[in-house]
């Protein structure tokens, strides 16, 4: 059950809140149409109810309120909008990734694929996706981790009246196995048709709560659209005629002046005064029509979203109007008393405080399937291969390079060499593409900054920057003995050393790119951090006054491995020292130094969040 009690949204300039106190209950085994006008406050409702803004308010599933929820997505499905996912990537791609994060099997995606009719289109990128195939996804993303309650923004727009359908049936089956469904719409018949329990709202305040039936019967009659450009003349036409056969009539212009709305009569006895009279008539069709308040104007609308087109016969017009918060017909709409909010003595509701998404609950399966789910990993890799042996073989021929530099294809021209660019590049979007497409933070406009979460993308992106860097090597080596024999690439005899300054060259590139893009939230900022190493780093460390030293660090493993615990073997000497003299090059300190201000700006970061909300 869900049980809302007391929202209210945070007032803005001394404007009225879009929420004012609004109460009201959906039942388990039922589905239950939240009902309202656009900017009615259906949308900010359902918000405050999921904590995505702030404001006052209490909102139970099962009894309790969202941020005491362990794993939320196991309790609350939610469909607000459309699929928050990288255009590029697959739907079962996108499912996959999403299963990783709510901690189920992957093969759940595949079980979802069927269910909502995708299993033929798990290939298809999901930027090709029609406007029906994305809401059967995100459906799907809704149901992944099988939760209890979905809560759903108006999910039927601008779909077709088959699509609807099968949507709707999707919702009722849910609610048939015992779950409880809550969605927005702006349609009353649609409401009347499809839920089992209507709450109508206007102006962010509760107007009516009532079981269909009851909704049906006193917020629906039925009337008919007529559209004619004499409309004044029509109007008084049928109202005399209803005055002399004394029959109760009621005629309502709308905003438009060529509109009437004809309660208690038929398209019949209109079309005959009309023709009788030599009146055009450009639209005559049945409608049922919202009883709230008939006598208020109200803009036409097809029941997809549509405006200006003519309702079929038998079609309501989606923006029907709605009743006042004060009701003012007889058979208007229905009153509920609000339970009192006391939350711990006091008489205003507890506040709401919009909280972070939380991270994935796999982080590292999530952070993989993320990374290789799009081709802009494999592009940037085979760019970086196909640069870096272009650039070895033009270095190599001069025969003035040194030889690690050919290897790693790094010209004195260039301020980093194409693999520690590409490794800083895929650094960078390991956070960028979380900003720009936010899987893990739909609706909350950023991206949780969780330890588990940058854990992850720190081994991946090690991972792929090492893979990146034994490649250009050994590719940068075959080209050459193709190109010119194999005399000319052997192992140097630092090769320890080398080997440990070109994999911490490649690994606190990726870093730096992902750390500053997790901090500016932008790609462009890693990449820029990863550039400011050699370009502005290195030359002001380079610029800095050397004092003569008088000190060696010769003997640095033999003093550590005194003060440590645990002896290793004497032959990691040698990998120590080759630490030791990475750290020690300008590069390296830039690097270091690069990294450390980095890392301390993003738990400044994350510990200002955590203490803010």
């Amino acid at each position: 059950m869900l049980q809302v009690i007391g929202l209210t949204s945070t007032r803005h300039r001394g404007q009225r809140p879009a929420v004012d106190d609004l109460t009201f209950e959906a039942g388990s085994g039922c589905v239950t149409a939240l009902l309202g006008p656009p900017g009615s406050g259906k949308t900010s409702a359902l918000r405050l109810m999921l904590e995505l803004e702030p404001g006052r308010g209490i909102t139970y599933f099962r009894g309790r309120p969202l941020h005491r929820v362990a794993q939320p997505a196991r309790e609350v499905g939610v469909l607000l909008g459309e699929v928050p996912g990288h255009p590029a990537r697959t739907v079962r791609g996108q499912l996959r990734m999403l299963s990783a994060a709510a901690g189920v099997p992957a093969s759940r995606a595949d079980d979802l694929l069927d269910s909502v009719g995708l299993a033929g289109l798990k290939d298809q990128r999901i930027g090709t996706l029609s406007l029906g195939m994305d809401r059967r996804l995100a459906l799907a993303s809704a149901l992944l981790a099988d939760p209890h309650t979905l809560i759903l923004d108006e999910p039927v727009e601008g779909l077709c009246a088959r699509e609807a359908d099968w949507l709707h049936g999707m919702l009722r089956s849910h609610a048939d196995r015992g779950g409880t469904v809550l969605y927005t719409t702006q349609d009353p018949r649609e409401a009347a048709r499809s839920a089992g329990h209507v709450v109508t709202i206007d102006s962010g305040r509760l107007v009516a709560d009532q079981v269909a039936a009851d909704f049906s019967r006193t917020r629906l009659r039925p009337r008919v659209a007529v559209r004619s450009p004499h409309a004044a003349r029509l109007a008084a036409v049928v109202s005399r005629e209803a005055r002399a056969a004394r029959r109760s009539v009621e005629v309502v212009t709308e905003a438009s002046s060529s509109r009437l709305s004809v309660y208690g009569s038929s398209c019949a006895e209109i079309g005959d005064a009309a023709f009788r009279h030599g009146l055009p008539v450009h639209q005559l069709a049945d409608e049922v029509g919202d009883a709230g308040s008939v006598s208020a104007p109200h803009h036409d609308r097809l029941p997809g979203g549509g405006r200006g087109a003519p309702a079929e016969a038998g079609e309501t017009q989606g923006a029907a109007v709605f009743g006042a918060a004060s009701g003012d017909a007889a058979g208007g709409p229905e009153r509920v008393t609000r339970p009192a909010v006391d939350s711990g003595g006091a008489q205003s509701p507890p506040p709401i405080r919009r909280r972070p998404a939380r991270g994935p609950l796999r982080p590292v399966r999530y952070e993989l399937r993320r990374l290789f789910g799009v081709r802009t990993t494999t592009l940037i890799v085979a760019a970086t291969l196909v640069a870096s042996a272009a650039l070895s073989l033009v270095l190599a021929r001069n025969g003035r390079t040194p030889l690690p530099h050919v290897l790693v294809a790094w010209p004195s021209l260039l301020p980093l060499p194409p693999a520690a660019l590409g490794a800083g590049l895929l650094g960078a979007l390991s956070f960028g593409d979380e900003f720009r497409y936010p899987a893990l933070a739909a609706g909350r406009g950023t991206v949780p900054r969780r330890l588990g979460l940058l854990l992850a993308k720190l081994a991946v992106s090690a991972g792929v920057a090492l893979s990146l860097a034994l490649l250009v090597v050994l590719t940068s080596a075959e080209c050459l003995r193709l190109a010119y024999g194999g005399d000319l690439v052997r192992v140097p005899s630092n090769a320890v050393s080398l080997a440990v300054s070109w994999s911490g060259l490649t690994v606190g590139c990726a870093w730096a790119g992902l750390l500053a893009a997790g901090i500016f939230r932008v790609t462009a900022a890693g990449v820029a951090a990863v550039l400011a190493v050699p370009v502005l780093m290195v030359p002001l460390i380079q610029a800095m006054p050397k004092a003569p030293t008088t000190r060696s660090v010769s003997g640095l493993p033999g003093r550590l491995r005194e003060l440590a615990w645990l002896q290793w073997p004497h032959e990691a000497d040698r990998w120590v020292m080759a630490l030791v003299r990475v750290v020690a090059h300008p590069v390296g300190t830039a690097l270091t130094l690069s990294l450390s201000v980095l890392v301390c700006a993003y738990l400044f970061m994350s510990l200002r969040g955590r203490v803010r909300w």
